[in-house]
């Protein structure tokens, strides 16, 4: 039996949501970004106190198709942003349709329809959080930010990053108050 989880969105919240399956005595074969598999049925009693239980934890568990899918997509991105974004190697569309076996076109209108917004701008303000987590750590260059991130060049990223910020990069690395959004708030 497979259910789906929002806001699972790092690997310390798959440690969290795991542990909660285990508190109530769950076995789980796998669990992932947004999905967890278990050996067997839950119970309704089961699913109330753990639906409480996740929520208490700022997780949900999701029910309908629509929601399981966006919520697909969404993990897809972040792991892909936050985890492995140099393993992207074909377009953005390409990927989400290749790892959700379904076109891309209805991918993107579900998405838009769901959440107001494209799976590009999604994208985008993923791609804008990692930059800034990576200049809070002031550790890499900007040409590296970029390199790693798949920006052609560093024009591109700090163009990018003015658009959606307002700051260059160099601006936002001297604010005293460098407001990250949480993942899950994107």
């Amino acid at each position: 039996m497979k259910l789906y989880i929002k806001n699972m969105v790092c690997a310390r919240c798959k440690m969290v949501v795991e542990s909660e399956f285990e508190k109530l005595g769950l076995q789980t074969i796998s669990v992932e970004l947004g999905e967890v598999e278990l050996q067997n049925e839950i119970t309704d009693s089961q699913k109330e106190v753990l639906l409480k239980n996740l929520q208490f934890l700022g997780f949900d568990l999701l029910d309908d198709k629509k929601t399981k899918s966006i919520e697909k997509i969404k993990n897809l991105i972040v792991d892909l942003v936050h985890h492995k974004n140099s393993e992207l190697k074909i377009n953005l569309s390409d990927y989400l349709a290749d790892n959700l076996s379904q076109d891309y076109s209805t991918l993107s209108n579900l998405f838009s329809e769901i959440e107001n917004t494209t799976i590009e701008k999604y994208f985008i303000s993923q791609k804008i959080e990692k930059v800034k987590e990576l200049l809070i750590y002031n550790e890499l260059s900007l040409s590296e930010i970029a390199d790693i991130l798949n920006y052609s060049n560093v024009a591109h990223l700090s163009n990018q990053f003015k658009k959606i910020t307002g700051f260059t990069p160099t601006s936002f690395k001297q604010l005293k108050d460098k407001n990250r959004i949480q993942i899950e708030n994107l």
